[in-house]
């Protein structure tokens, strides 16, 4: 919108032409959602605190959860919208690539939202049904997935591509394209939503990982860059790095308000979103192993639920003191911020790692 404006503006002042660099709305992006979340956020922690929109504890977990008892929750809603405000200023708003990202992180918003909804307000304890939950994520994440393939530009665009191997380009056929988009863009999304459990646990990894995809879509976006890293030209990617600006610059003034101890917790509306925004770009810009490698935290996550779950069901044992990890970590004597600083230890480490493939292959 502002850069649809600048650009008319650039016809009577050449100083408007700045808004044309995408590094510049960039960051005028991250800058903005991160401004608004600051502004927004007290008043609307307010008014949640004032609804009585808090946090259900689990009496089976760590005993030092049981003050968060009553937090305001589902402040996920202040990351959605910052993010989809600041991407509709900054981005052009003709590119395909960013209304697919912007129409997974409401779609995945909504199923979030019905969720917290049910539980926090409804005072329905088990919220929506986990066949109806998965029904609707597998339905977005198809109907994404199916949009991505059929309006494909390129070949690229439909090509699978491994980090460290310059010449492995397999052209993928509509079912497993399809299959592998699917698999993304609805696992990433309840890994982020695992991982949510300790105070800016969650949020960091995504900002870091949400950047770095940014930074991909850039490389790809751009013909000269991409021949140079030699990965797949993606024409009109790089407006995919006005997203994961604005997504980040969102998840820096949430974490302001839900660093230990939290005054807000996300909450699936937040956390279900996000995560599938992280798995939709990771696929639209082809880097669908790279991002399960810097998203390495959620993944841990989410295979220690699925180790703890298949243990218990197949020996009666549990491998884990409690699942998903963080927990085990709680029990063993840690203390929460030791637990969430050494895991975003690890997602930066991760997110480096996987920045290091623009070159290693």
């Amino acid at each position: 919108m502002l850069y649809w404006l600048a650009l008319r503006l650039s016809a009577w002042q050449s100083g408007f032409h700045v808004f044309s660099y995408l590094t510049f709305r960039a960051i005028l992006a991250t800058g903005s959602s991160l401004v608004v979340s600051l502004l927004v956020g007290p008043p609307m922690i307010a008014r949640l605190s004032r609804y009585q929109i808090g946090q259900v504890v689990r009496t089976d977990g760590p005993q030092t959860h049981l003050p968060k008892a009553g937090t305001p929750t589902m402040g996920g809603t202040l990351i959605l919208v910052t993010t989809i405000v600041s991407t509709v200023l900054w981005a052009h708003l003709t590119n395909r690539q960013v209304w697919l990202a912007l129409a997974v992180t409401f779609a995945f918003g909504v199923i979030g939202f019905l969720d917290d909804y049910l539980k926090l307000v409804v005072r329905n304890p088990k919220g929506l049904a986990p066949r109806w939950k998965y029904l609707c994520q597998s339905v977005a994440g198809l109907a994404v997935a199916a949009v991505l393939f059929y309006t494909a530009a390129v070949p690229a665009e439909t090509t699978l591509y491994l980090p460290f191997f310059k010449k492995f380009a397999q052209p993928l056929p509509a079912a497993a394209f399809i299959a592998i988009a699917y698999l993304m863009i609805v696992g990433m999304s309840n890994a982020v939503n695992l991982t949510d459990g300790l105070d800016g646990l969650a949020i960091m990894p995504v900002a870091l990982v949400s950047a770095a995809l940014g930074i991909f879509a850039y490389a790809s976006g751009n013909a000269v860059f991409a021949h140079y890293l030699e990965i797949p030209w993606i024409p009109g990617a790089g407006e995919l790095l006005i997203f994961c600006s604005a997504l980040s610059g969102a998840g820096l003034g949430f974490l302001w308000f839900n660093t230990y101890p939290a005054q807000v917790f996300m909450g699936d509306v937040g956390a279900l979103a996000l995560g599938a925004a992280l798995g939709a770009v990771a696929v639209m810009v082809r880097q669908e192993l790279v991002a399960l490698l810097m998203g390495g935290v959620f993944v841990l996550e989410t295979a220690s639920v699925i180790l703890q779950v298949a243990s218990f069901k197949l020996t009666g044992r549990r491998i884990f003191r409690m699942a998903p990890i963080h927990h085990h970590f709680e029990l063993k004597g840690w203390a929460e911020p030791k637990v969430i600083v050494r895991f975003w230890i690890i997602s930066l480490i991760l997110v480096l790692a996987g920045l290091a493939t623009l070159k290693l292959r």
